[in-house]
C-alpha cells in the first residue's frame, strides 16, 4: 500500500480531466479576459461587469486558471495576466486566443465526443457528428472559418522559423504554396528571400483574406495570388512547391491525387516540399500521435511515418530526397520527379 497515490497514477488522472482545464481556457478565452487585463490586474467582479457574467463563478473560473498558470490571483481577488496568459490576448502575434476558441468550439466537441464511432467503423467523427466534415461545416459558418484562418496564422508565425533554418528556400525563384491561406508560411519565405518570388494558391474564399498578410509582410508585389482548387489544377511555373500540412488532411488515395497534379505542374528540376509530421517510433512523439487522431476525428485524415511518405509519394511518381525537422512536430519532406 502506499501513503500517497503512486505518480502514474496521478498523471492519468490529469489526462483524464484534461478537457476540465480546456474548456475553462475556451470560456475565458472567448471572453476576452486576457484583453481586459491588458493594461494591468483586475478584480474579478470588475472582470465579470465587464463580460456581463456571474460575478462568482466568473471567479471560480479564474482562480482554477490561475492554479496552473495562466492569470496570476492575489489576496484580493484581483487577476493579472502572467507570461503565459500574454499569449492568451488578441493583439499578440502568437495568440493563442483562435486556438482556444476553435478547439473548444461546440462542433469540435460534438465531433471528439463521436470518436467511439471512429474506432468502431474508421469512419470520420465529425462526419458522423455533424453531418460533413469540418471544412465544410466552417463553409458554412463563416465565422468558424475565420477563426481557423487565425489559428493557422498563429501556428505558421510559432513554426516559420523553424521551417527556414530546416531549409533553404534562397535557391528557388519562385515557390509556390499550394493550399498556402492567407500568406503567413508564404509571407515568411519572401521575407527571408528577397529575389524569390511566390504563388499563393488556394480556394477564393481563402485568398481573399491574404492582401493584408502579404502586405504588412512587405511581399504583396512579389506574390501571385492564384484561386483554385489542387483538385482540379495547379499552377506551373514555380521552382518548389509548398505543401504545409495539406496531405495529412487526406487518406491516401486523396493525397496521392494532389501529389500527382502537382508533378503534372512541375517543370523538370523542380522540388515538392511538404511540410508535415513524420510519425516517430512506438512510444515517443506523443505530439504527432494526437495530432493524427484529430486528423481522423476532424478530417479523415492521418499522419504518416516516413515509410508511408515515401510509398505515398510513390504511388504519384515522386522520388524521397531528404526528410529534415524544422519543429518538434513538423517535418520538411523534400522530393523529386521519378
Amino acid at each position: 500500500m502506499h501513503d500517497t497515490p503512486p505518480p502514474e497514477f496521478v498523471e492519468l488522472l490529469d489526462v483524464v480531466r484534461g478537457y476540465q482545464r480546456s474548456r475553462a481556457l475556451t470560456v475565458a478565452a472567448e471572453l476576452g479576459i486576457a484583453d481586459l487585463l491588458a493594461d494591468g490586474p483586475r478584480p474579478a467582479d470588475d472582470l465579470a461587469a465587464a463580460t456581463g457574467t456571474h460575478a462568482p463563478t466568473l471567479y471560480r473560473v479564474l482562480r482554477a486558471l490561475a492554479s496552473i498558470g495562466v492569470f496570476s490571483e492575489d489576496a484580493d481577488r484581483r487577476f493579472a495576466l502572467t507570461a503565459m496568459g500574454e499569449y492568451l490576448r488578441r493583439d499578440h502575434p502568437l495568440s493563442v486566443d483562435p486556438a482556444a476558441r476553435m478547439f473548444g468550439a461546440e462542433y469540435e466537441w460534438r465531433a471528439w465526443g463521436e470518436l467511439a464511432h471512429s474506432v468502431r467503423t474508421g469512419e470520420t467523427a465529425a462526419v458522423h457528428a455533424l453531418g460533413t466534415d469540418v471544412w465544410e461545416y466552417r463553409r458554412r459558418h463563416p465565422e468558424h472559418g475565420e477563426i481557423f484562418d487565425a489559428t493557422m496564422r498563429t501556428f505558421s508565425r510559432a513554426d516559420n522559423a523553424g521551417l527556414l533554418a530546416a531549409h533553404d528556400f534562397g535557391r528557388y525563384g519562385t515557390v509556390a504554396d499550394i493550399g498556402g491561406g492567407t500568406g503567413a508560411v508564404l509571407a515568411a519565405v519572401l521575407s527571408a528571400h528577397p529575389a524569390t518570388r511566390g504563388i499563393l494558391f488556394d480556394q477564393e474564399q481563402v485568398v481573399a483574406d491574404a492582401g493584408p498578410v502579404l502586405r504588412r509582410a512587405g511581399v504583396a508585389d512579389r506574390v501571385d495570388v492564384v484561386p483554385g482548387d489542387f483538385f482540379d489544377t495547379i499552377p506551373e511555373g514555380a521552382d518548389a512547391y509548398l505543401l504545409v500540412r495539406i496531405l495529412h488532411d487526406w487518406m491516401d488515395e486523396e493525397a496521392a491525387r494532389i501529389l500527382r497534379g502537382v508533378r503534372a505542374a512541375m517543370a523538370p528540376g523542380a522540388r515538392v516540399l511538404v511540410v508535415d509530421a513524420v510519425v516517430g517510433p512506438p512510444n515517443e512523439d506523443p505530439a504527432a500521435k494526437s495530432l493524427d487522431l484529430m486528423m481522423l476525428v476532424s478530417v479523415g485524415g492521418r499522419e504518416r511515418t516516413e515509410a508511408e511518405w515515401t510509398t505515398l509519394l510513390t504511388a504519384a511518381g515522386l522520388d524521397l530526397v531528404a526528410v529534415t525537422r524544422a519543429t518538434p512536430n513538423k517535418h520538411v519532406i523534400e522530393a523529386v520527379r521519378v
